[in-house]
């Protein structure tokens, strides 16, 4: 049984009094271990399965843990246990109590905000320039994360963003439309499923567990722990370590696990020390940085590997494209698996170089955070259109496309959008292959200017501007030609949407509908933009060859997940396996290029942590932008707990095209590898 295998401070930890209680797992401690032991105690003394919730900060990590179980306990107890991230737990459970909602990804909620933002006109209020709605969005996701207590956004924002300040009431009415418009369609982004959760769960929801357990308990945020207390259990047991607490940037709140036992009385702290992980030469380096830390809680980690490894070593050159080309030969001669290598960098700029290098020396590597298949533009196509057919109130599907018809912005595909949903009785399909004439369309809207609202439109044009098109009548009858904002190549967008939709209309075959898409003219339009925009050289002009290249991959991977589809028969499941289960795919072989943010959890026989110049790591910009010097520390801490056997550190003295010379990072002092400069 799991609790067989455990340490003394491990079995303490697992075998704890039901209460609140905490388990400070340092790097390589065996939190995973511990958890599993627990829950496995818990189905022991009696405790039913569903009545254990296991929280975790992604799926895999849940999984891993119930397939640990399952070695030791009937598939049918396993599978009642509630495990999983935060948000498709809250997920499953708002299902369960009928208030299930459409989850949609933050890039197409962004798209959602943006086309409100371009509406308004915020030059007539002041010369500053305004946020992007993309970047509203960001903003509002942190105050959704970080303010749980009822705080205004216009004082909130107002304090952290001064410069922008006078526009904090225009932001605020933006994204207060932006609410109604998700309340419309029933959408919901992550941060929205864990508010909505822990509202019906404040309003009285049946639901409670025995016991909750928490994964990674110092990267949960205001929100998640909020949604916690909402539960009302009364045994928590939660294991994490301050340490590792890297997320500040997205809402991570560092106090949660710092305050845990003046929170809950009665509380019981645990601490695991012994590090199976790393050699002791590692592990001496990791804890002499992090101990310039405050220490929220008392530990001292030991080694309990056993044998002679190699001491920490630095390299440093004289050019940054020297060090990546330097450790490319090194990787290439390296005795370990590639797969067992990693090489970590604090900055995203640091990986261009080193893939660069690595291509050069014919070393396969995977960069992991980078444009994954599912987020090929191509692909999203796809799945865009799909998403116009299986859920015809899907706005941001159709966004999405509309956003490849030349000379039609966010703003119009929305009012286009909405006309087509009077038209077809909420569903923009029937709006297309089925107008209701009788309906009034296109009602002037009123102006606000103190909010920056203005008329998208003051007259309609007759459709028969389009009537050399080649359209059909039953499309040429239709008013939504009658938009003035319409111009030609939206409008032929809009018939080959309409011609798609009509050929698989009544279809549920995943296979038939996919394929269609594929052979569609609408797919052929956006496939010759692509392709085009890949092709087009710096002078502007378009290699032909190039352009016959990227059309094939293009369409290849279309095949990859046309293949795809055969696993779900059903075309409205495969939508949902899309939007749903794309993010944690396999992302290939090779050597690991990781942020030090995708390290985390890992573990590698050999880890080069590059780019270590003061001002990259730590890096000193996002410090200035609400990080600090101890959660750099604790990203540091990270990469060099990810080594097993050997670590390499390095960093270049100077970057010939950016022109700068750099300084050694301060946490080469503070590990000893380097005098201190002044």
């Amino acid at each position: 049984m799991p609790l067989s295998k455990l340490n003394q401070e491990q079995y303490a930890a697992a075998t704890a009094p039901a209460g609140k209680n905490l388990v400070i797992a340092s790097a390589g401690t065996g939190k995973t271990s511990t958890i599993v032991a627990r829950i496995a105690h818990l189905l022991n003394l009696g405790i039913k399965p569903e009545k254990i919730l296991l929280l975790t900060f992604t799926n895999k990590a849940g999984a891993e843990m119930v397939e640990r179980l399952s070695r030791h306990f009937s598939s049918k107890i396993i599978s009642k246990i509630t495990a999983g991230t935060f948000h498709s737990v809250s997920n499953s459970l708002l299902k369960k109590l009928e208030k299930g909602v459409i989850l949609k990804q933050p890039s197409e909620l962004k798209t959602l905000l943006k086309s409100l933002v371009e509406r308004r006109q915020f030059h007539r209020i002041a010369e500053v320039k305004a946020y992007s709605g993309a970047y509203l969005y960001d903003v509002y996701s942190l105050f959704c994360n970080s303010c749980v207590k009822g705080e205004n956004f216009a004082d909130w924002f107002s304090v952290n963003y001064e410069d922008q300040a006078v526009y904090a009431e225009i932001y605020e009415d933006i994204l207060r439309e932006f609410e109604e418009q998700k309340a419309r369609f029933n959408y919901a982004d992550f941060n929205d499923l864990l508010i909505k959760m822990r509202n019906e769960l404040k309003k009285g929801a049946p639901v409670y567990f025995d016991e909750i357990l928490v994964d990674e308990y110092q990267d949960t945020n205001s929100l998640q722990g909020s949604l916690i207390d909402a539960f009302n259990t009364k045994s928590l047991f939660c294991v994490g370590d301050f340490d590792q607490s890297i997320y500040a940037f997205n809402g991570a709140n560092i106090d949660i696990i710092g305050g845990f036992g003046l929170r809950y009385e009665g509380a019981q702290i645990y601490t695991l020390n012994t590090n199976y992980r790393s050699s002791a030469k590692i592990l001496a380096l990791a804890n002499k940085v992090i101990s310039n830390n405050p220490r929220l809680y008392p530990k001292q980690l030991t080694v309990s590997r056993e044998g002679s490894f190699k001491a920490p070593n630095l390299l440093i050159y004289e050019e940054l494209f020297n060090q990546y080309e330097n450790i490319a030969e090194a990787i290439e001669i390296s005795p370990y698996k590639k797969d067992d290598i990693a090489v970590i960098f604090r900055n995203n700029s640091s990986a261009d170089g080193l893939e660069m290098a690595f291509r050069e020396h014919g070393i396969a590597c995977k960069r992991k955070g980078g444009v994954s298949f599912f987020e090929a533009r191509e692909i999203k196509a796809l799945i865009d259109l799909i998403g116009i057919y299986v859920n015809p109130k899907d706005i941001m599907a159709f966004i999405h496309i509309f956003e490849y018809a030349r000379g039609m912005g966010n703003a119009a595909a929305k009012e286009i959008f909405d006309t087509l949903l009077s038209l077809g009785d909420k569903n923009i399909v029937c709006g297309l292959l089925k107008p209701d004439h009788g309906v009034q369309v296109y009602e002037r809207k009123k102006k606000n200017y103190q909010l920056g609202l203005f008329d998208d439109f003051d007259e309609f044009r007759d459709s028969a501007r389009f009537k050399n098109l080649g359209f059909s009548d039953e499309f040429m009858a239709n008013p939504v030609l009658n938009y003035s904002n319409l111009n030609e190549f939206g409008a032929t967008f809009l018939y080959e949407i309409h011609n798609l939709l009509a050929q698989i209309y009544g279809n549920n075959s995943s296979q038939e509908v996919l394929n269609a898409v594929i052979s569609s003219k609408i797919y052929g339009i956006i496939v010759d933009f692509l392709a085009t925009k890949r092709a087009t050289l710096k002078n502007g002009n378009v290699d032909e060859e190039q352009k016959k290249e990227a059309k094939e991959r293009i369409y290849a991977k279309a095949r990859v997940l046309f293949e795809m589809s055969k696993k779900h028969k059903e075309c409205d499941n495969f939508y949902n396996f899309l939007t749903l289960g794309r993010t944690e795919m396999s992302e290939g072989e090779g050597v690991n290029l990781l942020t030090v943010h995708a390290s985390k959890g890992l573990e590698f026989g050999q880890v080069f942590v590059v780019d270590l110049a003061q001002n990259r790591f730590p890096n000193l910009k996002l410090m200035g932008m609400g990080g600090s010097l101890e959660e750099e520390r604790r990203l540091f801490y990270v990469a060099v707990t990810r080594a097993k056997d050997e670590l390499y550190l390095s960093y270049a003295k100077y970057d010939k095209i950016r022109k700068v010379d750099y300084k050694p990072s301060c946490f080469l002092e503070e590990a000893g590898m380097v005098r201190k400069f002044i």
